[in-house]
């Protein structure tokens, strides 16, 4: 048995372990379902009104049932059966009629005194086995994921085969709260939502709009050396043309419809750029020549997530995108990805992070998910492992992730907690072009289609801030703080000093601020460092008499007195060079 499935057996058998020990302190409870999941498991409750205060005594009970638990008893029975065995809980009848239907087996599994509809999945010494296990937190979950269902009490825990293990893992759940995004995008005055804007709708405030522009300049700023040449396309389109991409069938349920007073027509936000990038192609024909075409998009896209997955920046319904979509020929493919692999690159070595590539290809036993012919993605899938190979990339295929329209190179990068995030993507397309009638004039006079090239670095600014955010614990490198330099004044006496050098730095395009507050030094100081401004210019009598600040940094702390004009030199220089001091 493999590693990963003998600890999601571990964890299955915590989920039942964790329903024993509610039904004993909660009788009146009704189990829904209790899965092993990605970092541990959880399993949801009818009936159940507990607050996380309640959390260590159902973990009490949950160490005292697991040592009489010798093992995992499993009991085939009829439909009937299991429907008498759980008459009182609609849940566990809703999944047996299901069963039945479908004409699949019934099973039970029993340990002590607890039995449960299970399809199994167990640890097979569960007294030995089940030791180290935390109730982490309480949710609430709509029943199977529909907010049209009733809402469920849902009990989250970990479980790992070693004390060790399950030490590492919560200490990596402490540093992760330190960094939650959500808390550190308030503190630092960033981002908020608001109830009468929408959830899943972020509002970004001065600080944080600073912050989305120098990503985007950065991406522009890289894009453009090398022929990319940024369009601006609206944010609602007719029906028709998500109709003709394949969006309206694969993706409708995932789009905003926007009605209009005076049309009949059905319109959508948009939810992807790529469609009407097509149509800028199309506008006029195309020769060889004007090959690649390459076109870049920082235009706002719209997706209904469900209001039970919104999280924070994480999953949202408003974001942008550093979008790309290159229009080239067949023979112009691998040069291109090669270019744009080589800027990920150069963009991942800024911010610091290792990563791996995902192959994601199709999933060949649902090809009615798909467009296009089996033949194309066949050859597209394997070209996408020869760039790779090719350009020396760790790579691992994850089937069943690609788009409907063609495999992708996703870009798995890994934050400071060790935690794997998808960012950059680049995608291999033969069937949009196709769709579209896209076509131009080859050399010898024939139309030819287009390959159409989806590239994106960044992702969404939304995501990429959040991972920043939590990589760096808000202590962003110096080109990226909304706040780069705050002058913090000893005295009120030193203001005027204080607002002649805040006049110079902004001046040289440092974005800097006076703390004026009626405060002591280090009452200033330690605010400067709980909002991670990178430097802190300390100035009093002797620094206004010989023109000089005493610089602090956040990072490196005292580094002296020197002429304004040193640290302005050094400061830009840093900038320049986007070096990395994160916390």
């Amino acid at each position: 048995m493999e590693k990963k499935e003998k600890l999601d057996n571990l964890r299955h058998s915590s989920a039942h372990l964790l329903a024993a020990a509610v039904l004993e302190l909660y009788p009146e409870a009704l189990p829904a379902i209790g899965p092993s999941v990605e970092n541990g498991f959880y399993y949801d409750f009818d009936q159940l009104k507990i607050s996380a205060e309640d959390l260590p005594r159902i973990e009490g009970k949950m160490q005292e049932i697991a040592k009489t638990w010798n093992s995992f008893e499993k009991l085939e029975v009829t439909a009937d059966q299991a429907k008498s065995d759980f008459v009182s809980n609609p849940y566990k009848q809703e999944l047996i009629e299901e069963l039945e239907k479908e004409g699949k087996s019934i099973t039970l599994y029993k340990s002590g005194n607890f039995t449960d509809l299970c399809r199994g999945g167990h640890t097979p010494h569960p007294k030995n086995d089940l030791k180290y296990f935390k109730l982490l937190k309480i949710a609430g979950a709509y029943w199977r994921g529909n907010e049209k269902n009733k809402m469920l009490t849902r009990i989250y825990g970990t479980a790992f085969p070693t004390k060790k293990e399950l030490e590492d893992y919560l200490h990596l759940l402490e540093e992760a709260d330190k960094r939650d995004h959500r808390k550190l995008g308030r503190d630092l005055d960033l981002f908020t939502f608001s109830e009468l804007v929408g959830a899943g709708f972020p509002l970004y405030t001065p600080r944080g709009g600073i912050i989305r522009r120098e990503l985007n300049n950065f991406i522009e700023d890289l894009q453009s050396r090398v022929g990319y040449q940024q369009v601006w396309t609206p944010q609602v389109a007719k029906a028709e043309l998500f109709k003709v991409s394949g969006h309206y069938d694969k993706y409708k349920n995932d789009m905003f419809n926007v009605v209009s007073h005076y049309s009949e027509e059905e319109f959508f936000l948009k939810p992807m750029n790529c469609p009407q990038h097509t149509q800028i192609y199309a506008a006029k024909q195309r020769s060889y020549r004007d090959l690649p075409l390459r076109l870049t998009d920082f235009a706002m896209l719209y997706r209904d997530e469900k209001p039970g997955e919104l999280n924070g920046l994480a999953r949202v319904r408003s974001f942008s995108q550093d979008d790309c979509h290159i229009f080239c020929t067949e023979e112009q493919v691998d040069n291109e990805i090669d270019t744009a692999l080589q800027m990920i690159k150069k963009v991942m070595a800024t911010f610091g992070f290792s990563y791996r590539y995902r192959l994601s290809t199709r999933d060949r036993e649902h090809p009615e998910k798909y467009l296009g012919q089996p033949e194309v993605w066949d050859k597209v899938e394997k070209w996408a492992e020869k760039i790779m190979q090719r350009n020396k990339i760790d790579f691992f295929i994850a089937e069943g992730e690609a788009a409907f329209y063609a495999p992708k190179m996703d870009l798995m990068a890994t934050d400071a907690l060790g935690r794997e995030w998808q960012l950059s993507t680049v995608q291999i397309d033969f069937v949009m072009p196709e769709r579209f009638g896209l076509n131009y004039t080859d050399r010898d006079g024939s139309l030819k289609i287009p390959v159409m090239i989806h590239r994106a670095i960044l992702g969404s600014s939304e995501r990429f801030l959040m991972i920043l955010l939590e990589h760096f614990a808000g202590a962003f490198p110096v080109w990226l703080s909304p706040v780069q330099a705050v002058i913090l004044p000893i005295a009120d006496r030193h203001l005027n000093y204080a607002l002649k050098l805040n006049e110079n730095l902004l001046k040289n395009s440092i974005r800097s601020e006076i703390d004026e507050r009626a405060e002591t030094l280090s009452a200033k100081i330690r605010d400067a460092q709980l909002q991670k401004v990178p430097y802190m210019l300390v100035v009093g009598d002797e620094e206004e008499k010989s023109e000089r600040v005493a610089v602090r940094s956040r990072d490196r702390g005292d580094l002296g007195k020197m002429p304004l004009q040193k640290f302005l030199e050094e400061i830009k220089m840093e900038i320049g060079d986007k070096k990395l001091r994160s916390a």
